[in-house]
């Protein structure tokens, strides 16, 4: 079931060979392995010389879960439920949940016995809602936000918001400045008001990402 996964990791059709030396086998395996998987209820469309992909919505078996998966699963979510706004500390438990029901007796024990732990957070209390900023980043939507800077100096900005990095210490908002006119980063512990206003800005996330990403010397993202 590795083709399912390295298939899940794609965003556009596969041609079979490089399928094929991902997953260290020949074409005529990796043929059937497919027609295998499409028997199997996989909604895997494509064909020789046109390339493959996985239709969204295939659940994988639960014993694709390895356990250092679930290990990891879990150190995330605690990671999470210490360090993020309160919906997503809610979202990260109820994805476990949803999780340990379809996991074999033993797996699902590995999962709540599990001793990998986050340490605790040492972040800095925020006064606006990390949800809304999330929220603004998922729908493209501009933000204006009262923001003191490391200098006690407080200005009114429009933003283009489009990344949230969370550190141990603090969460950074990553957006265009219409003020500035250029990329700038924003403690999510400094923004003293915030509001998400209804005019989308003219840009993709995805490409104000990849232009940040070019500004700041972080090689681009795998394309998959």
């Amino acid at each position: 079931m590795n083709l399912v996964q390295i298939l899940r990791g794609y965003r556009y059709p596969v041609p079979g060979a490089k399928l094929a030396a991902e997953l260290g086998v020949s074409l005529r395996t990796l043929y059937r392995d497919i027609a295998a998987l499409q028997q199997q209820g996989a909604s895997i469309d494509g064909e020789p010389g046109l390339g493959y992909m996985l239709r969204p919505g295939f659940l994988l078996p639960p014993l694709m879960f390895t356990e250092d998966e679930i290990e990891a699963l879990v150190l995330g979510s605690r990671w999470v439920a210490g360090r993020t706004d309160p919906r997503l500390r809610a979202a990260g438990r109820n994805a476990l949940i949803k999780i340990a029901a379809v996991l074999p007796d033993d797996l699902r024990r590995l999962l709540h016995g599990t001793t990998l732990l986050a340490g605790p957070p040492d972040a800095a209390q925020e006064t606006v809602d990390v949800a809304e900023l999330r929220a603004a980043i998922r729908s493209g939507r501009k933000a204006s936000i009262r923001y003191r800077d490391l200098k006690d100096v407080d200005t009114q900005r429009t933003v283009w918001p489009f990344a949230l990095a969370y550190f141990d210490r603090a969460r950074v908002l990553a957006a265009w400045c219409e003020t500035r006119r250029g990329f700038r980063h924003f403690r999510a512990d400094r923004i003293l008001s915030l509001e998400v206003l209804a005019e989308r800005y003219p840009r993709s996330r995805q490409a104000l990402l990849a232009e940040w990403r070019e500004a700041q010397g972080i090689p681009a993202a795998d394309k998959r």
